[in-house]
């Protein structure tokens, strides 16, 4: 069986997403009491981050799942 090679950038990239998410959501619950526009901004941009990084890993799961069905294929 052949090994199966996993985007590690991709990965990283999401997991870069992720840790900016943190932050900004860190970063909203830190303004929200004394500044609602910048807390919203905040969200707002960590919600972009978690589609990335989501969009990142489903991207490198249907790439596994197609190697995986091309070697069953293969067999």
């Amino acid at each position: 069986m052949a090994q199966q090679t996993i985007d590690v950038n991709s990965l990283n990239q999401a997991k870069a997403s992720v840790t900016l998410s943190q932050q900004l959501l860190n970063q909203a619950i830190e303004k929200c009491s004394t500044d609602q526009a910048l807390a919203e901004a905040a969200v707002k941009q960590a919600a972009s981050e978690i589609a990335q990084a989501q969009t990142a890993v489903s991207q490198v799961q249907s790439a596994i799942i197609t190697q995986q069905q091309q070697q069953r294929s293969k067999e």
